[in-house]
C-alpha cells in the first residue's frame, strides 16, 4: 500500500500545483474486482486487465503501465496479466513495476538484460530465479523504457525523477514541499540504513569484515582471508567480534548464510540442495542440520509454513 499510494499522490500533487490535469490514472485488476491489500484495505478499480488490453489499440491507450505488488509475489501466474505486459511492451508502451512487481515483469519476460530494482528482502530469491535480469539493490531503476522500483517510499522517489523529466525542477521540489519530504533521493541511494546504523556498532574494522562476509555468501572465505583484507590477525577479528557482536565472527557468518537461505526459501521454487549450495554449505544435511539449530525448524518445515500462507 505504501508503494501504491506514494506512486499516485506525486501526480495528484503536480497536477495541483501545475493547476491543470497533466496527468491521469486509471486502475485495473486481473479480474475487474477490488484488490485487497495486505494490510486489510479495499482498493476499488474501474477496469479488467482484459478491458485494458483491448483498449491498446485506441484511443485509450495509455502512455505507461505500472504493475504494483506485495507479499506471496512469486505465486503471481495470472496468464492475462502477464500477456498485457508484454503486448504493451510490444507496442512501445513504458511499463514499470512497483515494489516487488519486477518479479512478474521477469516472469512476463521483459527484464532479460535489463537492469531493474526489487526490495530487499525478495532480491536473493529473484535474483535465483531470473539470473539474467541485471538486478540491483537501488532505490529505482530506469532502462529505457522499463521502470521499476524496490517499493515502500521508493515509488515516490521514482514518481519524482518522472515529474521532473516532464515538468522541471521546480515542480518536483514543490511536490516535495507538500508532501513534506526533504529530499530528492537518487536512484543508487541504499535501500537499507547503513550496516553502522542497523547493527549499532561503530567500529570500522568489524564493519569492513561484515561487509566482506556479506558480499560472499554463495563462496564463503575464510577467516584469515577475511582478516587479512582489513588488515588484521584472526585473533584479532575474533577478539573484535567477541567485544561488538557477542559472538564469534564463524557464528556470525553462519548467521548471515542461514538468513539468505530463508529469504530463498519462502520466496523461490529452487530445490534445497541448490539452496545450499547458493549459500555456501557444503551438503544439504549439513545446511538442514544447521538450519534447524538456529531457526528451530528444518528447511522443509519453513518451506510448508510459507506454503500454508499462500491463499487459494
Amino acid at each position: 500500500m505504501i508503494a501504491f499510494a506514494t506512486a499516485i499522490e506525486p501526480l495528484r500533487i503536480a497536477n495541483r500545483i501545475v493547476g491543470r490535469e497533466i496527468y491521469r490514472w486509471r486502475l485495473a485488476s486481473p479480474d475487474g474486482r477490488p484488490v485487497r491489500a495486505s494490510n486489510g484495505v479495499e482498493v476499488s478499480v474501474s477496469a479488467s486487465v482484459e478491458d485494458e488490453r483491448r483498449a491498446l489499440p485506441g484511443e485509450r491507450r495509455p502512455s505507461m503501465v505500472f504493475a504494483c505488488s506485495g507479499i506471496l509475489v512469486e505465486d503471481f501466474t495470472d496468464r492475462s496479466t502477464l500477456s498485457y505486459l508484454r503486448e504493451a511492451h510490444q507496442r512501445g508502451i513504458s511499463v514499470g513495476g512497483l515494489c516487488t512487481a519486477a518479479w512478474i515483469l521477469a516472469r512476463a519476460g521483459l527484464l532479460a538484460d535489463r537492469r531493474c530494482a526489487i526490495h530487499w528482502e525478495n532480491l536473493p530469491g529473484f535474483a535465483e530465479a531470473f539470473p539474467r535480469a541485471d538486478v540491483y539493490a537501488d532505490l529505482f531503476e530506469i532502462d529505457h523504457n522499463i521502470y521499476t522500483c524496490a517499493g515502500g517510499t521508493a515509488s515516490l522517489d521514482m514518481m519524482l525523477a518522472l515529474i521532473g523529466h516532464d515538468q522541471g525542477d521546480e515542480v518536483v521540489n514543490r511536490v516535495c514541499e507538500q508532501a513534506l519530504t526533504d529530499r530528492v533521493r537518487s536512484a543508487h541511494d541504499r535501500q537499507r540504513l547503513p550496516l553502522r546504523a542497523r547493527l549499532g556498532i561503530q567500529h570500522g574494522k568489524v564493519l569492513r569484515v561484515i561487509e566482506i562476509m556479506e558480499a560472499n555468501l554463495s563462496d564463503p572465505l575464510s577467516l584469515v582471508e577475511i582478516a587479512r583484507h582489513v588488515g588484521l590477525s584472526r585473533r584479532q577479528v575474533e577478539r573484535l567480534f567477541d567485544k561488538e557482536m557477542g559472538r564469534s565472527p564463524a557464528r556470525y557468518y553462519l548467521e548471515i548464510r542461514l538468513d539468505r537461505a530463508r529469504h530463498l526459501l519462502v520466496q523461490s521454487q529452487l530445490p534445497i540442495v541448490e539452496i545450499a549450495v547458493a549459500c555456501g554449505f557444503v551438503s544439504a544435511s549439513h545446511f538442514s542440520k544447521c538450519y534447524r539449530e538456529l531457526y528451530d525448524r528444518s528447511p522443509q518445515q519453513e518451506r510448508a509454513a510459507r506454503a500454508a500462507l499462500t491463499p487459494a
